[in-house]
């Protein structure tokens, strides 16, 4: 297994905010980061939406990364894109930003990614490596509760610093059907992760940061 990430995730993210400080939507930053990754390391081979089965169902990768001759060794990249409102121009371009909410189940969708890939990596790529970002103008992401209040989600937070050691991860008991809808399921991490956001864009009307976790020694 690879130890060291062959491409450098955080000054990729520093280019891109250069010239793509904002998105529509997240598929406009899994195009737009796939791009940026295609022009900085032209000798991978870059795929978007890749099939795989983790087990014994279907996902599909953001960005699947592999050299020639090497696709046992792949680098997987999932990424998330939640916004809260804002409306605001940026050379000359109009964004409108809806207030999506859901942190609960966001921070689920986040976690079982790594969750994904740390499985993927087990189970068909013991020479890959994965990557999951979180990209937000929320700070309630990346912020902890100034009262460390008992949430239905409360295992599943990401806030800067947090340090997640292997372990499983549950909601509350009790918490609503609806909430957990889909995402029933308990989330194990075998990796050891230390959450530290980023700043990736920042003006006098919004500030987005990210979190990137890096999954490679299991």
């Amino acid at each position: 297994m690879r130890k060291i990430l062959p491409i450098d995730i955080n000054k990729v993210l520093c280019n891109l905010s250069e010239e793509r400080p904002i998105f529509h939507s997240e598929a406009d930053f899994q195009h737009s980061l796939a791009w940026i990754i295609h022009e900085k390391y032209p000798h991978f081979n870059v795929r978007l939406e890749k099939k795989e089965n983790v087990d014994g169902k279907d996902i599909y990768l953001d960005i699947f990364l592999f050299e020639k001759g090497r696709i046992d060794e792949p680098i997987m990249i999932e990424l998330k894109y939640k916004t809260e409102k804002l409306t605001v121009n940026i050379k000359e371009e109009f964004f409108e930003l809806t207030n999506q909410g859901a942190h609960d189940q966001a921070r689920y969708d986040f976690l079982k990614d790594i969750s994904r890939i740390e499985s993927l990596i087990e189970q068909k790529y013991p020479k890959g490596m994965g990557i999951t970002i979180f990209l937000t103008n929320d700070r309630k992401y990346w912020e902890l509760p100034e009262k460390d209040i008992d949430t239905v989600d409360k295992e599943f937070r990401i806030h800067e610093g947090r340090i997640i050691k292997k372990t499983t991860l549950k909601w509350k008991k009790g918490t609503s059907k609806g909430t957990k809808s889909g995402r029933e399921e308990p989330i194990c991490l075998k990796g050891d992760y230390h959450l530290s956001w980023q700043k990736y864009s920042c003006s006098d009307k919004y500030l987005f940061k990210y979190l990137a976790i890096v999954i490679k020694d299991l």
